[in-house]
């Protein structure tokens, strides 16, 4: 399995109370913003990586927390992953919010987001305003 990237993944039972103790309790700084409603999410900065709040999750059970891991291909990682006997909790998807997702879960229940940004993805876009270059 090739990985690009990585984050961790916090689905909180009180969205809004543990955004704001990330965000001004212990001040990180904000990365992304996405989404709205339920399926609202901040990904703050994190030292050397990324952890992202995002929806809700259970009171109980399966933990609130995941991991969120980047690769190259959804359809090699899924084959890589069939050979080697790991069975997908969740079959690739494409999320409304662009990404192509699909889940496997480790072996106490932690939630692995396998994800591939489609090259149109805002995630792959350089946005920012390239300076005028002086002569």
């Amino acid at each position: 399995m090739d990985i690009l990237a990585s984050r961790t993944l916090l689905h909180p039972v009180d969205l809004d109370r543990t955004l704001a103790f990330y965000r001004d309790g212990l001040g990180l700084a904000v990365a992304r913003e996405f989404g709205s409603g339920d399926h609202r999410g901040v990904v703050f900065f994190a030292g050397g990586g990324f952890l992202e709040v995002v929806g809700t999750g259970p009171d109980h059970g399966r933990p609130g927390v995941g991991l969120w891991l980047q690769v190259r291909s959804m359809n090699s990682t899924v084959d890589e992953l069939a050979d080697r006997g790991v069975t997908l909790a969740r079959a690739p998807v494409l999320e409304p919010w662009g990404l192509v997702e699909a889940w496997v879960d480790d072996p106490d229940g932690v939630r692995i987001h396998l994800v591939e940004v489609p090259d149109d993805h805002p995630l792959r876009r350089d946005t920012r305003q390239v300076p005028p270059t002086f002569p």
